[in-house]
This record gives C-alpha cells, sequence and structure tokens, in this order.
C-alpha cells in the first residue's frame, strides 16, 4: 500500500534560492545488508530548500538506515544519493551538513564552552559562537563541565553542536529526548527559525505532535518503503480514510460515556466508527454537530464529553498497520 501526496503549494519558508534544485535524494534505494536483511525496497526521497521534513516509521522501518545513507555513513545496494548534487562522503558536502543523533556521546572531562569552540573550528565558516550559544539555550552552563549537566541539558550541547558550521542541511535524530516542555518549545522555535533562513532539516521522532507541529512535509515509510507523504494535514486526512472514516475536513473524534449501545449510534447521522473501551466510547463523524446534537437528545446522561480532531497517532498507527 503506498499513498503520496503531492503539495500544491510550497510552504512559505521553501521558497528559496535552492528551492528549485533538491537538496538531498534518495533515487530507487535499496540497502540489503549481509545478514540479507532488506532494509530499504526502492525507496526515493528528495528534500528541498528551506523545508522541515519528519522521517516517520515504526521500529525497524528503515529510518535510520536512510538518514545514514544521506549522512555517507553507508552506501546503497543500489539506487543514487546525492547531497547538494554531490556524493555525500566528499568533505565539501559534509562541510554543509550538520547532524544531532540520538544516541550522541561525548567525553565528559571538557567544558561546555571548549566543546563549542572545538566542533567551530572544524569549518571554515562556522556560526558565531554567540549565535549557537543562543539558539541552544547554552547561557549560564557554558563554564560547566558535559560530565556535570544534566540529560536534557547534554541534549541542547548535541544540538549547538550540529550548528557549528552553520550548515544547510541538518539531520535530528530525536532531538528533544529529555528536555522538558519549556526547553522542548524553545528547540522547535530554533529549528522553524532554521527554516525561515533556507536552512533544510531532516527530523525523525517518536513525538507525533512534534512532527505535528514542526514538519512542513510528513514522509513515512514502513518495511522499507515510502508509505505516504505530505502535509500533516494530508497525512491526517489520508489515515482517517484507512480507519473508515471520510476525509472531510468536518471530521472529528467524539469521546463520551454514553449507555447507547453500537447498533443506535452507528445509526446517527454522521457517524462512521463507534468503538467502546472501559466506560468510554468513542466516535468518528462527518457531521460531528449534527452528530452531538442527536447523542444528547438520545442520551441525557451523556458525561466526560470531548470533541477532537484526528491526531497523527491514529493517522500514523493506520498507515503503518500490518496488511
Amino acid at each position: 500500500m503506498s499513498a503520496v501526496l503531492e503539495r500544491t503549494e510550497a510552504p512559505a519558508s521553501a521558497i528559496t534560492s535552492e528551492s528549485t534544485e533538491a537538496v538531498a535524494s534518495l533515487t530507487h534505494i535499496t540497502k540489503r545488508y549481509a545478514n540479507g536483511v532488506l532494509a530499504l525496497d526502492n525507496l526515493s526521497l528528495t528534500l528541498q530548500g528551506g523545508e522541515i521534513v519528519s522521517l516517520l516509521g515504526p521500529n525497524g522501518a528503515g529510518k535510520s538506515t536512510a538518514v545514514k545513507l544521506m549522512m555517507g555513513l553507508s552506501s546503497p545496494t543500489s539506487g543514487s544519493v546525492r547531497i547538494f548534487g554531490a556524493d555525500p562522503r566528499h568533505t565539501i558536502t559534509r562541510l554543509r551538513t550538520g547532524v544531532m543523533l540520538q544516541a550522541g556521546k561525548a567525553p565528559e572531562m571538557l567544558r561546555v564552552c571548549e566543546y563549542v569552540n572545538i566542533f567551530r573550528g572544524y569549518y571554515p565558516q562556522p556560526m558565531p559562537y554567540a549565535d549557537i550559544v543562543r539558539a541552544a539555550s547554552l547561557e549560564g552552563i557554558e563554564s560547566r563541565f558535559f560530565g556535570q549537566i544534566s540529560g536534557g541539558q547534554k541534549q541542547r550541547v548535541l544540538f549547538a553542536l550540529a550548528l557549528a558550521g552553520d550548515p544547510d542541511l541538518l539531520f535530528l535524530d530525536e532531538p528533544t529526548v529529555g528536555l522538558d516542555i519549556e526547553a522542548r518549545r524553545g528547540m522547535w522555535a530554533q529549528i522553524r527559525s532554521l527554516a525561515t533562513r533556507g536552512k533544510t532539516v531532516l527530523l525523525t521522532t517518536h513525538y507525533l505532535e512534534e512532527a505535528d507541529a514542526l514538519a512542513d512535509r510528513i514522509v513515512v515509510i514502513n518495511k522499507g518503503c515510502v508509505v505516504c507523504e505530505g502535509t500533516p494535514a494530508e497525512v491526517k486526512s489520508l489515515g482517517s480514510a484507512l480507519s473508515g472514516a471520510s476525509t472531510s475536513r468536518s471530521l472529528k473524534i467524539i469521546r463520551c460515556s454514553t449507555s447507547l449501545p453500537a447498533t443506535t449510534l452507528l445509526a446517527i447521522p454522521g457517524v462512521t466508527t463507534a468503538d467502546r473501551s472501559g466506560i468510554l466510547t468513542t466516535l468518528t463523524s462527518t457531521e460531528p454537530e449534527r452528530t452531538l446534537r442527536e447523542l444528547l437528545a438520545l442520551d441525557q446522561t451523556l458525561h466526560s464529553l470531548e470533541v477532537q480532531s484526528p491526531a497523527l497517532e491514529d493517522a500514523f498507527l493506520a498507515l503503518t498497520a500490518n496488511p
């Protein structure tokens, strides 16, 4: 099953001098490891200038393999990988990329400021030190040893190191793991700021609300193949359709505690699904206002009522469900 949704209009942040030429591309990539595992199966993916793309998929879907190929850390069995039109392993290409890995580590005996300056020294035109500190919210911990700061602060230092070269392409793998809500929102703001400057960001995350909030485009992969691609709204609509619900913009999820049986609920205008779990019943409706009026008229004891738009999590589960 594959469903690729084409964008009809580029996001404002994607209109840059590089928007007409791909910043990064995987073209008909197959990757089979020596043990016979097929990680990617004829996968194609393109990143344009100034866009934030979130790569989503269950564990083992091929996300890490795709990122390693674009970083030049692995080679495909077949297909083509290009970064800025060149081989990702070339030095000139790597100087234009920044990477923050989920499992990134650093020796603990150096100070935060020393790490930032060491990494800046690797690049001919690094981001100014003050800008890095501000972007990663490192004020107040610059003189502390890396081994003496919290896990969330270490994440911010790793983000700072990814920014050191003022990259045009940034790979962020689970960047906000361990961050509190305020720090997470702060990093989101910095990622958006990078895109407005024409930078391209490839984000992998298990926080689906993060992908929903940040991404111009979401690419869902499963079993090494692209199963869906589009804006967050498009992906959620397609997921709703695969769940048996309409793709209407008015689609809503209604949760409540009701004594009405499923047969009665499904007969209410607009209701497409009705599932009971414990004391709560979850409905999907293409005519939420009409459904609510009918519900309240039929069940005077109805309570615990909630109305929500379809979540990206629901679409993700529908899109990656095993056939």
